[in-house]
């Protein structure tokens, strides 16, 4: 009788994981391919048409001094790159900077956020709560419940617990949802909405040492749909950048409410691309709205796949046993649980990408075979 040894095994596996995915984009699709590789399989990325990696690369851990394996993943394929300010305060920029000048510009994707925007909204109308009357505080606050509770927003499943600071920012957000409908006309909208758009950006490039990048997100972490559907300021300031030849498409990120946040960016017209959180533990709430995006030709880009069953940043949780035995039933066999986390969301048609925390060769080694093109 012939063993089959573990790495015959995993082979076996993975291969069995790719025969599963969705189909990719065909050679001959229309649109914006960079950095085509045989070894990998790309999707296009809604109305921006950007052919992107299945797998593309998060911004999280990159830094000045942690960088050079990007330039492997891109070796391999990979064309799309995720920073934004808040990564490491400015040095996940920083760290990309390298990469900028180590590959052209224009063999891969190039996306960045304005981190400060969703901050300083919940500051501002923090501080205009302050000033309130304490019944007129109990009135605002009541309303903001009012509005969490109808989006379901705090279940635990749609929430995903990704990080600890996700209630506070959701109760944040409806708060200032509910303040600036009712004390809006408090707030110098030029000031806080758009300026600080430009402001951020400008020094965004200049940490990248970039004239311009192919998507901007703005909102950074989105909570509720009323901020991407309620600020007109965001769309002035996008136009601009984009006339100026800064800016190419804009986009929106939600860990929170993301089924939410990324119907009301589809129906703004304006946004053409969404990083959401979408998982196996989740996909009751996003794959409606996931089959809209498609039928919209809008982009997506799933953010989270593998947190919600796999602590990868040990920071003290517990993988839930009900979450894990999720992911092994629906990918059953012995690749890690990333892996098959991944694996189980290019099921999906309607998405254009992944996007993982890869924060070193052997990630970029363990993650981008998952992009491989499928056999026969």
């Amino acid at each position: 009788m012939t063993r089959i040894s573990r790495r015959e095994f995993t082979t076996a596996a993975l291969a069995a994981g790719l025969a599963t995915k969705a189909d990719a984009a065909p050679a001959e699709s229309q649109g914006e391919w960079r950095n085509r590789q045989s070894g990998m399989s790309y999707r296009r990325l809604g109305r921006t048409g950007f052919h992107i990696s299945e797998v593309v690369m998060g911004g999280n851990t990159i830094s000045p001094t942690n960088w050079e394996h990007v330039l492997l993943a891109l070796d391999m394929g990979l064309n799309y790159l995720d920073t934004a300010p808040a990564y490491g305060n400015g040095k996940s920029e920083l760290g990309y900077a390298n990469v900028l000048k180590a590959r052209k510009r224009d063999s891969f994707f190039l996306n960045t956020k304005i981190s400060v925007w969703d901050i300083n909204r919940t500051k501002i109308y923090a501080d205009l709560f302050a000033s309130l009357s304490e019944s007129e505080q109990k009135r605002m606050e009541h309303l903001a419940q009012e509005e969490i509770e109808q989006r379901e927003a705090l279940n635990k499943d749609y929430l995903g617990m990704y990080f600890n600071a996700q209630v506070t920012e959701i109760k944040g957000a409806a708060l200032a949802n509910i303040l600036s409908r009712h004390y809006g006309e408090r707030i110098d909208r030029g000031k806080n909405y758009k300026q600080i758009i430009f402001d951020s950006f400008e020094e965004s490039m200049k940490r990248l040492g970039a004239d311009h990048t192919d998507l901007l997100m703005c909102p950074h972490g989105a909570s509720t749909p009323h901020e991407v559907a309620s600020h007109p300021e965001i769309f002035e300031a996008f136009e601009k950048l984009k006339k100026d030849g800064r800016v190419r498409y804009l986009g929106v990120s939600a860990h929170n409410d993301p089924g939410g946040v990324l119907n009301a960016a589809i129906d703004t017209g304006v946004y053409s691309v969404a990083m959401v959180a979408y998982s196996i533990v989740n996909r009751k709430w996003m794959e409606p709205v996931l089959e809209k995006a498609k039928k919209k030709d809008f982009g997506v880009v799933a953010m989270k796949v593998a947190r919600p069953v796999f602590n990868g940043r040990n920071n003290g949780t517990i993988d839930p046993p009900e979450r894990v035995k999720l992911i092994d039933d629906a990918v059953p066999g012995p690749l890690k649980r990333p892996q098959k986390a991944y694996l189980w969301a290019l099921r999906n048609p309607n998405l254009s990408a992944v996007i993982s925390e890869i924060h070193s060769a052997d990630l970029v080694r363990d993650n981008l075979p998952l992009a491989a093109p499928k056999k026969g």
